[in-house]
Order: C-alpha cells, then structure tokens, then sequence
C-alpha cells in the first residue's frame, strides 16, 4: 500500500515538476496609457495592467503587493460578492514567513495586537475508545529569533487590513458577473453581464477552488476526494490554552484546537463525511460535550461561541499554474487537506512569488503576462507545492486509521522525531515557510 502511495505521488510530482504542454510563445509587451481612474477607458472597454479575479484574502493581498511595490500599474479586483470585511468570528493559522509579507506592506503591526501567537505544538495519537492521549511530539520556541510559528489573526482584522491598504488605489468591480472571457493576442478580455468590458495583459485568478478561470482556460486538475469533513467552529474553555496548538490523531481524521485571544480557540475537528453529517445537525449546547471528550480535558469545559460549519475535504491540484495570459493562486491553484493548516498559507506564499516575478517583470521592461514570465512562477511554486500535498496526503492516510500495527509504528517514529532537534527544527521551519528560497516577502524585504 506504502509503495503504490509513493509511487502514485512520484508520477504526479513529475508531471507538475517536469513543464509539460508549456509550448506558448513569449508575446510582446503592450504599452498602454492610464486615467484618473486608473483604467483607461476607450470605446467602451476599460483597459487595466491586472485583473485580479477573487476578493478574499489572496485576491486582496496580491493586489496590496502590486499597488504598495509598484504603484504605476492599473488594477483592478473583481467579484461576484461584494468586496467587504466579512462577518466572520473565525481566525486564519499565518505562518511566521506569510506574518512577514504582511509586514512588508506595512500591515503586521495593527494586525498583530488582534491576534494569538502559537508558541507551541503538541501532538497527541489515541485509538478509538482510548482514555489516554500520550504526547508523541512537541514543538516550541521561536523559528526565527522574536517571531513564533504561526499567529491566528482574525478575518474580519486581515480583511479590513487588506481593504484599507487598496482604499484608492486599486478599482474594485463588485458585485460584477464574468459573462465571457478570451485570451486573444496580447490581452485577457473580460466581458461582465451589466454589458461593461475590461483587458489587461495578465489576468489573475483567485476565484477558489472552482475557479471559473481556471475551467475557461482548460486547465485540468488532478486530486481525490478524502470522504472526510472538516468541522470548524471557535469555542470557549475554562483552561488556559498557553499559547498551544494541540493537534490529535483520531481515527476519522485529526483534531485541532488553535489559540485565540483569551480563553478561546478555533477549532477544526476533520470526521468521515457520513458522522460529520449527524454533528452538524446537532444544536451547539449538545456538540460542547462532545468536543471536550474529542479533545480531552487539557482546556477544560467547552462552550460553542460561534457557527459551526463544515466543508467537505479534497486534494486538488492544478496541473500547471497559468496558461495563455492567465496566472492561477491560492484555491484556484490548489487545494489541500488542512492536517498542517496550509491552505491559506499556500494562497499568500503563490502572491509572494507571483508578486515578485511580475514586478521584476514590469521594471525589466518585459511583457508581464508573456508565456516567458508566468512560467517562472509556476516553476517558483510548483515544487513547494507538490511537496506539501504529498506530505499533507500521506499524513492524513498514515494517521486516519486504527490499524495497531501502524499506530505503534508512526508513534514510534514521532518519538524518535520528538528527540532529534535538528530534524524537528528543519521539519517546523519548513511549515512555518521561514527557510531558505523563499520570495523576498517572505523574508521580510521590500520589492
């Protein structure tokens, strides 16, 4: 079973890695003029430098990095939803190397007095009906010298941060629906159903992972369905949290409880589909409880203090990360399983080297949405990607399960991991996306 997994993985990462059917030819720069708005508006078709596709977070944060680094481009942003700070009680995990790009654009600061840093990880592995949960694997401290692992930052605090930073300088198109899309020559051209056209040399998705843009532009995905849900949910406990993330092993999937300010935490309990089904159906007095004997009693009672939701689990990847005039990021890109709390940390790592690769682009005099510059960000982002799929994949499948054999065997392994401090270090600086390589954001440098 082990080999097959390697082996299936091995075929997919070649495929992503080796630049198949990326055949189209660099075209040429098109030199246009701006107006006041912005866009330069001409025989009723705005034309712009970029068009971002997707107001969420990525969407907003790709398009605070162009307009903060290079303020001379036309952007413009466009949903189908209003661009807003949603009404949302949830947190977002940022790992220490995304908490830089926000620093970059001068956002870190206001953000980080609303937010929870995670100064340590425990993670735990029980089987059905055990009482006891022994702690396998922990790690703590700082992965770069002030900076801990990961902050949980508010959304409605990253959203108005974002909204705040565009205000004047990027032209938002919402509430708009895409009626058509064409790539023809040297532009992307959009055609709204309120009968308003829009170009621009580069088009940027960041519609999710049913991106519109994506399927125009026939780029085909590959993934599995994981036959899981994850439930997500803030609760209050009676225990101080202390700054800890505590990640357990169920055998429906894994546990996790991420600090918030005070004696709160987000939570994201992943089951099967079918049980996932019956607990979200149950009012939130009721599903307290049942949370607490989840978790254990390291936080004490449990109170639900906000909506409870789930989201049905996948692994999704895009098979090459642009095409013809159009660059894909976060959801759009790809979609994993959240075991290591990645997804949106993936989205704010492809605007990182999206962000660089094109504003290198612009002052280089090159064409910006040329065939030449979109393949240097898909080749910056496919590898990182790749490699957190496989690992997000294979550690779901090794801990979704009860097998005892296996159980004992991956204990073991977190064991002999828990005492090797160099390889624990490698292993959380990598998650924590503060290695080497990485995008100049990232690094906490300007563009």
């Amino acid at each position: 079973m082990f080999a097959q997994w390697m082996g299936r993985w091995a075929g997919l990462a070649y495929r992503m890695c080796s630049g198949d059917g990326l055949v189209l030819a660099p075209l040429r720069r098109q030199k246009e003029g701006r107006g006041d708005d912005r866009g330069e508006k001409m025989a009723d078709v705005t034309k712009y430098d970029v068009i971002i596709v997707g107001g969420g977070p990525v969407g907003l944060t790709l398009a605070a990095c162009l307009c903060r680094f290079q303020p001379d481009l036309a952007v413009a942003l466009c949903d189908r939803r209003p661009i807003a700070v949603p009404p949302d009680a949830r947190a977002s995990s940022l790992a220490a190397g995304v908490t830089m790009v926000l620093e970059s654009l001068g956002l870190w600061q206001g953000l980080a007095g609303q937010s929870a840093p995670v100064r340590r990880m425990d993670i735990t592995d029980s089987g059905s009906g055990d009482v006891a949960r022994p702690l396998f694997l922990r790690f703590e401290g700082d992965v770069v010298p002030g900076r801990p692992y990961a902050h949980l930052v508010p959304n409605t605090a990253l959203m108005a941060a974002l909204l705040e930073a565009i205000a004047g300088k990027v032209t938002l198109l919402a509430p708009v629906e895409i009626g058509d899309v064409r790539f023809a020559g040297g532009l992307a051209e959009l055609d709204f159903a309120d009968g308003r056209r829009a170009t621009a040399p580069l088009l940027v998705a960041a519609d999710g992972a049913r991106s519109a843009l994506r399927q125009r532009a026939e780029i085909a995905t590959f993934g599995h369905d994981y036959g899981q849900t994850a439930i997500v949910t803030t609760i209050e406990h009676s225990l101080d949290h202390q700054e800890t993330a505590f990640e357990h092993f169920r055998p429906a999937g894994p546990f996790a409880s991420l600090p918030l300010p005070g004696r709160r935490s987000s939570l994201v309990w992943t089951e099967r589909t079918t049980d996932a089904k019956r607990l979200l159906a149950l009012p939130p007095e009721d599903l307290g409880p049942l949370i607490r004997e989840a978790m254990g009693a390291r936080l004490g009672e449990v109170k639900v203090v906000d909506k409870v939701q789930g989201f049905p689990l996948r692994l999704q990847i895009a098979k090459s990360f642009h095409a013809k005039r159009l660059a894909l990021i976060g959801d759009a890109a790809h979609v994993v399983h959240p075991i290591a709390g990645q997804g949106l940390n993936l989205g704010l790592k492809d605007v990182a080297a999206l962000s660089e690769v094109l504003i290198t682009a612009v002052r280089q005099g090159e064409d910006w949405g040329s065939e030449a510059v979109l393949a240097r960000y898909t080749r910056w982002r496919r590898f990182d990607t790749a490699l957190m799929a496989m690992a997000t994949d294979g550690l779901n499948r090794l801990f979704s399960n009860d097998v005892a054999p296996l159980r004992a065997l991956r204990d073991l392994g977190l064991g002999v991991v828990d005492r090797l401090d160099p390889v624990k270090t490698a292993l959380i600086r990598h998650a924590a996306a503060a290695g080497g390589g990485e995008p100049k954001l990232m690094r906490g440098q300007v563009l």
